[in-house]
This record gives C-alpha cells, sequence and structure tokens, in this order.
C-alpha cells in the first residue's frame, strides 16, 4: 500500500509540476539528455522521498508546495547536516564562538553544494544538454567559487590561492585516490577498466594550467636574481596574461565537451533496477521556475556561509592550534568536496570508473582553469594585486599531483594500489602544509605576541 501511494503521489506530482503547480508551465521537458559524471555522482546521494502523506493535502498550491519543499530537503542522504545552517546563522547572531562559527559553516556548505548539483540537473530538464551543461560548467564548483570571491573582498589573497590549490590537490590525490582504492579492493577479482579518453584531456589542461603557474614561479626567480626591488607589474600582467590563455582553454573544453565530443562526457548508465543506492531520474521532480528559484536561493545561503568561514578562519586557528595554510589547503576542499568524494567512491564500489575520474578529474579542471584565472581577473576588476604566483612548495606539490595521476592513469586499467599512491601522496602533503607556516600564519603569530606581551605589561602596571 504505501509503495502504491508513493507512485500515486509521484506521478500526481508530475502532473501537478508539468502542469504549472511547480511552476513549469508552458516549459518543454528535454527527455533523454546525456547526464554527465557530476550527475551521475550527485545521484548516488539522493533518495526517494514518501510522497504519501503529502498526498493526502486537498489544497492543490500547499500540496506542491510541500511536496516542492521534501523534494529539496529531504531528497539527499545529507539532509542530516542542514540544521548546520541554522545553527550558523545563530551562532553569528548570539556570539557563540567564532571557531563554532567557523566548523557549523563548513557543515552546512556540504549538503548546500551537493543540492546546488540537483538544481542544475532539474533545470537540465528544461533548457536542454548544452545550457544544463554550462550550468554545471559553471555551477559544479560554486561553494569554492564564493569563497574565493569573499575572501577577495576581504583582501585575503592567500586564502584564495590555497582553497584552490587545495581543492585540485584534494580532488587529484583524495577523491580519486581513495576511489580507486577502496573500489580496487571491493573487486579485487575483477578487471577494472575505464576509457583513457576523458583523462587524457583533462590531464592535458591541468598540466596546462601547472605550466601557468611555472612561468609565474619562475619569472619571479629570475627577476629576484638581480639586486634592484622587484616590480610587481610585469608579474600581475604576465599573471593576467596567462588568466586569459587559461580561460580560452576552459572555453574550448567547454565546446569540446558539450559539442563536438559530448559522446566522450556522457556516462554510460546501467541497469540498477536492483541498487536503492542511486536515484535514476528521467523526469523532473520540481519544475523550472521552482528550480531557478531554489538555485538562487541555496547560492544566497552559500554566500552567506562562505563569509562566516572566510571571516573566523584565523579565528578557528587560533583556537585550534592549526596554521592557516593547513586548514586552507586540507579542511577546506575536504569539506567542500565531500558530496562529491562520496559519489566517487560509490561509483567506484560498483566498478564505474568512467563516472569516478568524470568527477574528480572534471572538478579538478573546472577549478585550476575556470576558477583560478577567474579569480585573477575578478581581483583585476576590483583593483586587488593577485597574481597566479603559488609559491615554491604550492607549485611543487600541483606538479607532482598532476604528474603521479597523468602516470597512474596511463594505461586504462586500475587496481587498488594505483589509488593507495595518490592517497598516501596526499598524506604526505597534509603532514607537510600541517607543520609548514606561512607568511600569513607568522604575521598572526607575531600579532598574538604582541597582544599578550601588551596584556603581561599592563597587567604588571
Amino acid at each position: 500500500m504505501a509503495s502504491r501511494g508513493y507512485e500515486a503521489a509521484r506521478s500526481m506530482e508530475a502532473g501537478n509540476l508539468k502542469g504549472g503547480g511547480g511552476g513549469g508551465l508552458g516549459k518543454e521537458v528535454h527527455h533523454g539528455h546525456g547526464r554527465t559524471a557530476h550527475n551521475m555522482s550527485s545521484s548516488s546521494l539522493r533518495k526517494k522521498s514518501d510522497l504519501s502523506l503529502v498526498s493526502k493535502v486537498r489544497c492543490s498550491p500547499l500540496r506542491a508546495f510541500l511536496a516542492n519543499l521534501q523534494e529539496i530537503f529531504l531528497g539527499t542522504k545529507l539532509f542530516v547536516l542542514f540544521p548546520a545552517v541554522p545553527l550558523a546563522i545563530a551562532a553569528n547572531y548570539f556570539h557563540f564562538g567564532r571557531a563554532w562559527l567557523f566548523a557549523l559553516s563548513l557543515l552546512g556548505l556540504t549538503p548546500l553544494a551537493e543540492r546546488v548539483s540537483f538544481l542544475t540537473e532539474q533545470i537540465a530538464f528544461y533548457t536542454g544538454p548544452t545550457v544544463g551543461g554550462l550550468l554545471n560548467a559553471t555551477c559544479g564548483n560554486a561553494t569554492e567559487l564564493i569563497i574565493a570571491l569573499f575572501a577577495l573582498r576581504q583582501g585575503k589573497i592567500e586564502v584564495v590561492k590555497c582553497s584552490l590549490v587545495g581543492s585540485v590537490l584534494s580532488n587529484l590525490l583524495l577523491v580519486l585516490g581513495s576511489s580507486l582504492f577502496l573500489g580496487g579492493l571491493a573487486n579485487l577479482h575483477k578487471e577494472q577498466l575505464y576509457d583513457r579518453k576523458q583523462a587524457d584531456v583533462n590531464t592535458g589542461l591541468l598540466l596546462l594550467g601547472a605550466l601557468c603557474h611555472i612561468l609565474l614561479l619562475m619569472f619571479r626567480y629570475a627577476v629576484n636574481t638581480g639586486e634592484q626591488a622587484v616590480d610587481a607589474a610585469p608579474t600581475l600582467a604576465l599573471s593576467r596574461a596567462c588568466s586569459i590563455i587559461m580561460l580560452l582553454a576552459y572555453v574550448a573544453y567547454l565546446f569540446f565537451q558539450l559539442k563536438t565530443h559530448r559522446r566522450l562526457f556522457e556516462s554510460r548508465e546501467e541497469d540498477d533496477e536492483d541498487d536503492d543506492d542511486v536515484v535514476s531520474e528521467d523526469e523532473p521532480v520540481i519544475g523550472f521556475a521552482s528550480a531557478l528559484i531554489w538555485l538562487v536561493g541555496m547560492t544566497v545561503v552559500i554566500a552567506l556561509l562562505s563569509e562566516y568561514v572566510v571571516g573566523t578562519i584565523e579565528a578557528a586557528s587560533d583556537s585550534w592550534g592549526i596554521s592557516v595554510s593547513f586548514i586552507s589547503i586540507i579542511l577546506l576542499p575536504i569539506v567542500g568536496n565531500a558530496a562529491e568524494h562520496a559519489g566517487a567512491i560509490i561509483f567506484a564500489f560498483k566498478n564505474k570508473l568512467d563516472i569516478t575520474l568524470g568527477v574528480s578529474l572534471g572538478s579538478a579542471t573546472q577549478i585550476s582553469m575556470f576558477v583560478v584565472p577567474l579569480s585573477v581577473i575578478v581581483a583585476w576588476i576590483m583593483g586587488i594585486e593577485m597574481d597566479l604566483d603559488l609559491k615554491l612548495l604550492e607549485t611543487s606539490s600541483l606538479i607532482m599531483a598532476i604528474l603521479v595521476i597523468a602516470f597512474t592513469l596511463q594505461d586504462g586499467t586500475s587496481h587498488y594500489l594505483k589509488g593507495l599512491v595518490p592517497l598516501l601522496c596526499y598524506l604526505a602533503i597534509g603532514a607537510c602544509f600541517f607543520v609548514f607556516d606561512s607568511p600569513a600564519d607568522q604575521i598572526n603569530d607575531i600579532n598574538a605576541g604582541v597582544l599578550t606581551t601588551t596584556a603581561a605589561v599592563t597587567k604588571a602596571y
């Protein structure tokens, strides 16, 4: 009876949504659109909503509204983290402590990032695969982009650089490494294969981005060999030129992905009738206007929590005794990529490595070739002097991570040892930044020491 009630409610709500109850009146639904790896990964964290109770509501507009709310907030396995959002807002207004505000904001960003992916997929049903793909290409890493923009506005350029480098490292080494490792253990007696074509495209773009960072690093050292003071103008000009080149490469990548070679990036969906972990959606569950409104609302909430995160990162560093560089490079990306991480591991367990590679490599490429150069261009517009020079340690870590992954994926087969090596590389890099004090950390330590000394002198007098 419950299953029949669910199916009846589902069909009834679908009729309401298409007829205008969900705001989709007059919109043509495009079926059979190619779902990308990001869409497939996000769907692994979704669960079916039981609409049997909602179907008993007699008022049609109220029934549609409640069904909409249920799909948004209860249609994900990460719904248990949603209370962190109001708790973070309450922590800000009632001054619970800046470290608590930082932690709650990070937790609240995790389900919001997954819901943004869900909403872009819902919009793609009405706009078609090309516009949907463009939405996914710009909103796929909305959390990282918004955090970067708020950090730029507050002049925290090093936080921007470290968080974006950390996102690339997390996707390449942690997400992909743990997925291949756990997937290899779960499929010890199966041959794990994947298509190298998509991996080759992404690694080529990642190497192009790494080249631009290397050029800035070598340029700075070449200029520093002289005894004269270094002029920042040539470095900024070169950074902005390289950023424009990277954005042009990303536009070409989008045209390649969405038009000329779409078949390489479309995830082949297999029959998963006996699998309850993945929700396969062939039709939209909410209307176009509703999805658009919710997407704007979720983005506003992400922006609010991102502002909390950026504003309290130094306080969390002092409270926890952890450097700002470690929080920016390790903790922020782990939380921001939690939804993608879980989805990639689930599909690796099912021996669907094409989806796993599409999630990790696609996200790393998007951050490296779109979010990073866009941050430089936005800083240019804002009058902030941000360049592509990531400093020696960060640049070296990025290059070695890309090379490790390029060599790991060169033969089209996988096993657990291929996942263990990148995972151990990530642990080594994490240990390095745990003991490393960046210039920003040193300044914070000096300020803290001055404040402590001043307080001691005042108390003595």
